[in-house]
């Protein structure tokens, strides 16, 4: 009898303890299940649809490609380096200007010295030539000529005295063809000053001076003469002279052509315009 008692309250006992088995909730049916799996693939269908396209339309679009492009410089980049290689270029191009205007500093070969003959050669030179400038043509040829036959070998000093040689004796040779009296000098001095050939006209003048030293007239044509030529001092002092041995030749004076350098000269005046006491 006390066993029938044990057996129930075991059972009561199991069924009051707690179970640790989770509760499984009804299962959905096949019908609701398929209809949701349906009802989601149509809801994800245009969103497959829009990647589809966006996807076809991306790989529509060519590649880019992968060569490295000519680096593209900016405006205001290229404008900076002119600005940059402007000045330089123009710096170099002023100095090279610059240095193409320097004169080039050309030293000079060192002077040789004169050998023994040529330094005498050349003082027996400076002589003829000193009598050459005088118009002692006949002394001067006789020079020249003793230079040659001595210093014949310096040939630089023996090439000029030849034609200072040659220029004394043709002028020994027209000296022998002019005339000789001092009237007839003044008539062919007056002859070359009215053709215009003042410096022979000067020579004839000059020429005819040394044979007659006072001759007023003689003087005042080398004063025209010498006006001519530019002469202003001596033509003045010519002048003088003329008017000193003949007074009344400033009348003519006055009104002369050939002294019209002279009238702009204060002494001119003096002499023509102001008669002395």
């Amino acid at each position: 009898m006390q066993k029938k008692s044990s057996r129930p309250k075991a059972k009561r006992a199991a069924a009051s303890k707690p179970t640790n088995r989770k509760v499984s909730k009804p299962a959905a049916s096949k019908t609701a299940t398929a209809k949701s799996a349906a009802a989601k693939s149509r809801a994800k269908k245009p969103l497959a649809k829009r990647t589809s396209t966006a996807a076809q339309k991306k790989s529509t679009k060519p590649a880019k490609s992968t060569t490295a492009r000519p680096a593209v410089k900016s405006k205001a980049s290229e404008s900076r380096t002119k600005k940059t290689i402007v000045p330089v270029v123009k710096k170099t191009q002023k100095l090279a200007a610059v240095r193409a205007q320097r004169p080039t500093i050309v030293t000079p070969p060192p002077r040789r010295q004169p050998t023994v003959d040529e330094a005498a050669a050349l003082m027996a030179f400076e002589r003829a030539h000193r009598e050459f400038t005088h118009g002692r043509f006949g002394e001067a040829r006789n020079q020249f000529r003793a230079l040659l036959d001595k210093y014949a070998q310096v040939s630089e000093v023996a090439a000029r005295s030849r034609t200072y040689l040659a220029i004394a004796e043709a002028r020994l040779r027209t000296e022998n063809m002019l005339p000789r009296d001092a009237d007839s000098l003044y008539d062919r001095g007056v002859i070359e000053l009215n053709r215009g050939e003042y410096v022979a006209a000067q020579e004839m003048f000059e020429r005819a001076l040394k044979r007659e030293p006072e001759a007023a007239h003689i003087h005042y044509g080398l004063a025209a003469t010498r006006a001519r030529l530019g002469s202003v001092d001596l033509a003045l002092q010519s002048l003088q002279r003329a008017l000193d041995l003949q007074p009344n030749l400033r009348v003519r004076a006055q009104h002369d052509s050939d002294l019209t350098s002279l009238r702009n000269d204060p002494d001119f005046d003096k002499l023509v315009f102001q008669p002395r006491p």
